[in-house]
């Protein structure tokens, strides 16, 4: 049909589509009869679907998929019960093969982006278990007239979706929701409403310890207690006595953030242990810790091999290090790790965690890596001038500071080692290194999220002998 005899697409309207390509959140993309993209949720590339409009832009279209005419050779049912809503799992429709290879595309588009198209990027390194890797779970919790139930935010929503099963949690999360929620019901203990800022019961928090086998059970409450904690403790360990302890969290705000700061134990002790690349980690209910044991094993794994391509001993600074998991990990392997942190309270964790594996030769300081100029002072005042042979970064999403990535080529660092959680910051921030006089070695992207869009990343940059 000729341009201008055709009629506009508007909300509502079905279109057939031939889906070519598939975006990192999950989406689909055709082109509808205008030229315009598509971005249908579920649809897979090679698929052809019928799909109905629900948003109208300029520039493209959002359509909601309707049927599959004709499915992709990538197509993939069957994954996970919990309902489409929940958007935990953008690429549960599409074979993990085919997840994997999108994964190294995004990482070289983004190198591309940057002008880093000549750096290597290795194929995805996996544990190869794409089910049953997380480690916690953060239930939102909702009522009716039959009680309390749990479940999931249906996506860019608070509305909570009924669900107690996810492919990518442990199968005893799910069993001790069902629990919790039954025995809280019969303490007639109602839900807590985001509206009004009534009802006891918030969200269910959960954390497992994959290497000690640990469980720690966390009601997030609305109030100071529970109608009755010495019949909740006991009921909730007689279905399952493999819990460690239970906490509540008092949490009185009038807001949607998750945990509040103050925790109350009703059962075992307040932190939960695992073993992490051989060394044991006490970890607050509260404190970041890799969600999937497994690939944080892996990732690390393959951080260490980097750094300790030059060889062995010397001196290792870890920035960004949290409660110190790399670090520590890599202590055997150095004559000296110095670890720098912001959060004091992960400081604190880090010094218990060295203490607790009888390393020695591990300290950890306060230091802001978004202040380059103070970063080391702390450390220094106790070690003298720091000369690293060896630094690892782990920055947040937004990766690192221009500032911080300066003081390290003042220092002439010879390795750094970069472990990344967003391929375009990482990008931005090896082209810059690459200014300053280091080269980056091959890029191993590392699956530590299978079935959502993110992906994690591994690469050594060396300093050019002609700086």
């Amino acid at each position: 049909m000729p341009e201008k005899n055709r009629k506009p697409i508007v909300k509502g309207d079905r279109l057939a589509l031939v889906i070519e390509d598939l975006n990192n959140l999950g989406c689909g993309v055709g082109k509808a009869p205008d030229g315009r993209a598509v971005f249908v949720a579920g649809a897979v590339a090679g698929d052809t679907v019928l799909a109905e409009v629900i948003k109208v832009n300029k520039t493209y279209l959002v359509a909601r998929l309707l049927t599959v005419s004709e499915p992709s050779p990538n197509r993939e049912e069957g994954f996970c019960e919990a309902p489409l809503s929940c958007g935990g799992c953008i690429y549960r429709h599409l074979t993990y093969e085919k997840e994997l290879v999108l994964k190294r595309s995004y990482v070289q588009h983004a190198l591309k982006k940057a002008g880093l198209g000549e750096v290597e990027v290795a194929p995805v390194r996996t544990t190869g278990m794409p089910c049953g890797y997380r480690n916690k779970a953060e239930y939102p919790i909702a009522g009716g007239e039959k009680g309390l139930w749990g479940g999931f935010y249906a996506q860019k929503t608070h509305r909570v979706v009924r669900g107690d099963s996810c492919s990518l949690q442990s199968e005893i999360f799910g069993q001790i929701l069902r629990t919790v929620c039954n025995i809280l019901t019969k303490q007639g203990v109602k839900a807590y409403d985001e509206e009004t800022g009534k009802g006891l019961f918030r969200h269910l928090y959960l954390r497992m310890g994959k290497g000690s086998g640990e469980i720690m059970v966390c009601p997030v409450i609305n109030g100071e207690s529970l109608p009755d904690e010495k019949g909740f403790v006991r009921d909730l360990l007689n279905a399952h006595p493999q819990i460690t302890s239970i906490l509540l969290n008092l949490h009185t705000k009038k807001t949607n953030v998750v945990l509040g700061k103050r925790y109350r134990t009703l059962f075992g002790t307040p932190e939960l242990e695992d073993v992490l690349c051989g060394v044991r980690f006490r970890i607050a209910p509260g404190a970041f810790y890799q969600v999937n044991h497994d690939g944080a094993e892996l990732l690390y794994s393959l951080a260490a091999a980097e750094a300790l391509e030059g060889g062995k001993g010397g001196t290792l600074l870890d920035l960004y290090c949290g409660a110190g998991t790399i670090g520590l990990s890599m202590a055997k392997h150095f004559s000296r790790v110095i670890g720098i942190e912001i959060v004091e309270e992960a400081v604190e964790s880090a010094k218990t965690n060295a203490a607790l594996n009888g390393i020695e030769n591990a300290s950890f300081y306060c230091g802001d890596a978004a202040c380059a100029e103070q970063l080391l002072q702390a450390a220094e005042q106790a070690c003298g001038k720091l000369l690293p042979d060896v630094v690892v970064l782990d920055p947040p999403r937004k990766g690192c500071d221009t500032a911080l990535l300066r003081f390290l080529a003042s220092r002439a660092v010879p390795r750094i080692v970069y472990v990344s959680c967003n391929p375009d910051t990482l990008a931005r921030d090896l082209a810059f290194l690459s200014s300053l006089g280091y080269a980056p070695g091959t890029v191993t992207p590392v699956d530590m999220f299978p079935r959502t869009g993110h992906v994690e990343s591994v690469v050594c940059l060396t300093r050019r002998l002609d700086n």
